[in-house]
Formats: C-alpha cells, sequence, structure tokens
C-alpha cells in the first residue's frame, strides 16, 4: 500500500508542483502541508510559491503552490 507521502512525493516528481486544492481533488488528501513538512525533513527542497486569483464568488483569494526544486546533475 503507498503511503500518502509518497503519493505527494511522485505527483512532486512527476508534474513539479502542487497545490492544496489538486491535492483534495486528485488523492483525498486535507493534510499536505503535513506531507511537504515531512518531505522537507526527508532533504527534499520544495519552496512555497504564493499565487493570487479570485475564487468563485469573485473575490481575492490566495493560495500556495508547493514547488519541487530538482537537484541539478
Amino acid at each position: 500500500m503507498i503511503s500518502m507521502k509518497q503519493r505527494i512525493l511522485d505527483h512532486l516528481l512527476k508534474f513539479g508542483t502542487i497545490t492544496t486544492w489538486e491535492a483534495i481533488r486528485d488523492y483525498g488528501c486535507t493534510r499536505i502541508s503535513e506531507y511537504i513538512r515531512q518531505l522537507r525533513a526527508d532533504g527534499h527542497l520544495i519552496i512555497n510559491v504564493t499565487e493570487k486569483g479570485t475564487n468563485r464568488y469573485g473575490e481575492k483569494t490566495n493560495w500556495v503552490r508547493y514547488t519541487l526544486e530538482r537537484k541539478e546533475k
């Protein structure tokens, strides 16, 4: 059985980024910040990028996109 932490890491390795909404929608993960914390503790360099937009009501809002920084070979 694959852990949620591994699912989030696999997503980051495949796509490079993930948001809270993507984690909920794609994996049913409501604790992404905890898995990001664990991945950082494991040595992965993941940065927060704040994005801005509007919600379904036309109100301004912000969210975080977690971005995996890949090590150069």
